[in-house]
């Protein structure tokens, strides 16, 4: 199965203080956020239906900041956007900042979650810098 960098668009509908691992308490407003992340193992963007399962309540696992974002009852995953492909990083550099250390705690990155006003603008942005970044 093919893999590459995805990038979850994730419906929050209400505010949120959420304790993310090492990186601590974080404070998200109610609103529209994107995640971007890699799907490079054997099992390529399956990594997505896992994150679901967490989102569903289905496994409670947190190994990633994500998790505990998308454990949240205010959490709703309401689609990705995907690129084949290692461009997580040239994604995550090319949309708006929402939380600074939220999962890039393996790179040099400041935030691999942004945030938008509404699902269309986050479509329109997530949509853009996955291709960009896939044709740089």
């Amino acid at each position: 199965m093919a893999g590459g960098t995805y990038t979850l668009l994730v419906e929050l509908d209400g505010p949120v203080t959420l304790a993310v691992g090492a990186l601590g308490e974080v404070t998200l407003d109610s609103g529209w956020y994107g995640y971007t992340g890699s799907a490079l193992g054997t099992g390529g963007f399956s990594r997505l239906d896992r994150h679901r399962e967490v989102a569903s309540g289905g496994r409670d696992v947190r190994h990633w900041h994500v998790d505990y974002l998308l454990g949240h009852e205010a959490a709703t995953v309401r689609g990705d956007v995907r690129t084949v492909g290692d461009v997580e990083c040239d994604v995550a550099r090319r949309l708006p900042d929402a939380v600074v250390g939220f999962g890039c705690s393996d790179c040099d990155c400041t935030s691999h979650l942004t945030l938008a006003a509404d699902e269309a603008t986050l479509r329109a942005i997530v949509t853009e810098a996955h291709r960009t970044a896939s044709e740089a």
